[in-house]
């Protein structure tokens, strides 16, 4: 629409609305005409709600007139992808062809679909805005990645995609298969013996993981599972520098709760570091030639330590679940205060009750239960403890035993677990649930209530 367009809405906008809500397309079964009349209403929905007023400035009337102009968008999304998702993905990966990363995706999808989702335009637009102060525009893309992940077809290509090697890791993996070491700013490889070592570092803020750590995160798993010259992995923190633990390593405090507050966590940033790294610590890295089951073992995969000192809090903690071995210092604890946070713990749901039982996981999700390590909760996800000084001890000691009968008996035994203990259909089907829910939470007034409650979010600096 033109300029004129959007000021005769403003001057008529009660009009606009109604007019609006009556041209509410239903779906015909014909694709390319239901492309065209679900764009053209979806994108007329957003040229309404911006001659609104900014969120955080609008009354109670506008208020309930934007959500109600999101609700019938949304729903009306919903309906055009059940029916038209597998012919939506097709076109976004050339017929199946190429494999896009989830990020990449939701651009590509904005840009071939307008109204689908939001432009990169739109997101950039608030990307400076606090995240009470957002549109939500971003649970379009929630909705979305949904679909996409709940089609068993285009789901699983998608998940496919996601467990490829980055485009930038091959470089860093020629130079540390020529150096021993790398060094990608959010994390540190190191080659000891056998085993290589990765240590996630993000000292300012207690080892948590935020935008920042993503990208460089996911390349130095890449580069630990595809190094040829070790055959087991170690994940560790480094040493932080908060004044409370000045030196002390932590695994780490989980998502960025300073960052989420202040609107700089995309919501594809959950959806990315599930399907990326987290995931590739439990599956391995895949090739695109083979579709990485586990049936027919065709991921290339390293078996993993995790070592906790001090703490393994949210995300962290769920990592932890994706883990083969355990060792953890005796004062060390863990905890996913999802509650407090108004998120949705990554895929711990689904992965937490296999290690403590339904009722100790919904405890811990739901009513924040601490579990520390050397209790006998705690010792049901660790599986060694050691007194905090002689962690490095401990670790030399369990690489050692899970390598002596070598590498590909353990690779052999996590593979057999894993077949029966999550399929990758499940993980896939966890996910489209996942994405849509935490799409709604990640733009909840209960999220800001909750960190401004519990976190003081609103007093503390980036």
């Amino acid at each position: 629409m033109s300029s004129i367009d959007t000021a005769n809405i403003a001057n008529n906008f009660s009009d606009a609305v109604t007019a609006w809500r009556a041209a509410e397309p239903r779906v015909s079964g014909d694709f390319a005409r239901d492309r065209a009349t679900f764009s053209e209403f979806w994108q007329k929905s957003r040229q309404i709600i911006e001659v609104l007023p900014p969120k955080s400035e609008r009354n109670e009337a506008q208020t309930l007139v934007a959500g109600e102009l999101h609700r019938v968008a949304r729903q009306s999304r919903e309906q055009f992808l059940r029916r038209h998702i597998e012919a939506v993905y097709s076109e976004l990966t050339e017929n199946f062809s190429e494999f896009v990363r989830v990020e990449r995706l939701v651009g590509a999808a904005a840009d071939a679909f307008p109204g689908l989702v939001p432009s990169a335009q739109q997101i950039a637009a608030e990307a400076n805005t606090l995240q009470g102060h957002k549109e939500g525009l971003e649970i379009e893309q929630g909705i979305f990645l949904a679909q996409v992940l709940g089609h068993g077809r285009a789901g699983r290509h998608l998940v496919h995609a996601m467990l490829l090697p980055r485009a930038e890791s091959d470089e860093h993996l020629r130079r540390f298969q020529r150096d021993g070491v790398l060094d990608v700013g959010a994390a540190r490889l190191e080659r000891r013996g056998g085993s290589v070592h990765l240590i996630a570092s993000n000292p300012r803020f207690l080892n948590a993981e935020d935008q920042t750590t993503i990208d460089n995160m996911e390349i130095a798993v890449d580069v630990a599972i595809l190094d040829n010259a070790s055959n087991i992995a170690v994940l560790r923190g480094t040493a932080v520098e908060h004044p409370k633990y000045q030196g002390r390593r932590l695994l780490g405090s989980g998502i960025n709760l300073t960052h989420l507050y202040q609107g700089k966590i995309p919501f594809v940033w959950f959806i990315q570091r599930e399907l990326g790294f987290v995931h590739k610590f439990l599956r391995g890295v895949a090739s695109p030639d083979v579709f990485p089951d586990d049936v027919h073992g065709t991921a290339t995969e390293k078996a993993w330590i995790a070592a906790i000192e001090g703490f393994a809090i949210g995300g962290h903690c769920q990592i932890l679940l994706t883990m083969d071995f355990v060792v953890a210092a005796s004062d060390a604890f863990m905890t996913l205060p999802a509650r407090k946070e108004g998120i949705i713990p990554g895929v711990s749901n689904l992965r937490l009750p296999r290690f403590t039982g339904d009722r100790i996981a919904r405890q811990a999700i739901q009513y924040e239960r601490r579990l520390d390590c050397d209790s006998p909760e705690g010792r049901l996800i660790c599986d060694e403890i050691a007194p905090p000084q002689d962690m490095d001890a401990a670790i030399d000691r369990v690489v050692s035993r899970l390598t002596s009968s070598g590498a590909v008996g353990a690779i052999a035994n996590r593979r057999a677990f894993r077949v029966g203990e999550e399929p990758i259909d499940l993980f896939r089907e966890y996910m489209a649930v996942y994405a849509r829910e935490q799409a709604y939470c990640h733009f909840s007034p209960a999220l800001i209530a909750n960190l401004e409650q519990y976190w003081n979010a609103q007093n503390r600096k980036g």
